[in-house]
């Protein structure tokens, strides 16, 4: 069963993937871009996170910089992710000068190196008030694919096992073309909490 549900998320992934790269203008991303920023800075899950993880986005995907450059403004701890081989850890960013001057990883991402001495969100003792993960696909309902790599649902795992009283917000941001009807789920997929789109 399990090996049918991974089949069926990398044909998905495949053909969410290529229907980003086609259909969408840089246009269009940053308008949907614009739209999802300002529900976000309204939602009160986000107003009342202290600690927020955030996606560092590419071109291809819903741009968080603007939202990057309220949090720092609305002095919030942002934390985000630092790739190497199978490990993401969520280290601190303190304004957007560090931001600009991160190095770009394989996958052209910026982040910062994870050997960093930054302060790390899972040895911290305070953990993540609210998560904003990336996706390839997500559901009305909070099912998410993710890029293949697992590297959310296990630290989500981690993070939940760190910090057992913590009650942790988990939203994505998507766009219009990103969501559709039903997605596999495995047990081990986290599910979202919100989903944050233009028209919804």
């Amino acid at each position: 069963m399990a090996a049918i549900q991974n089949s069926m998320k990398a044909v998905l992934r495949k053909h969410m993937k290529e229907l980003m790269k086609t259909a969408l203008s840089p246009e269009t991303i940053s308008k949907q871009s614009e739209a999802v920023t300002i529900k976000v800075l309204q939602h009160e899950a986000f107003r009342q996170a202290q600690r927020v993880s955030i996606y560092l986005s590419t071109s291809d995907e819903l741009s968080t910089t603007e939202l990057l450059r309220e949090m720092f403004r609305l002095e919030k701890h942002v934390f985000v992710p630092s790739y190497q081989g199978t490990q993401m850890k969520m280290l601190r960013l303190k304004d957007m000068n560090e931001y600009e001057h991160l190095p770009l990883s394989k996958w052209n991402i910026k982040q910062p190196d994870f050997k960093d001495a930054r302060e790390d969100a899972l040895t911290n003792g305070h953990g993540i008030d609210l998560f904003i993960v990336p996706g390839v696909a997500f559901t009305r309902t909070g099912s998410r694919l993710g890029h293949g790599m697992g590297y959310y649902d296990k630290y989500l795992l981690q993070h939940a096992e760190k910090y057992p009283h913590k009650k942790t917000t988990i939203m994505a941001l998507a766009l219009n073309e990103q969501m559709v009807e039903d997605l596999p789920m495995d047990e081990q997929d986290v599910r979202l909490h919100y989903v944050m789109t233009e028209h919804a």
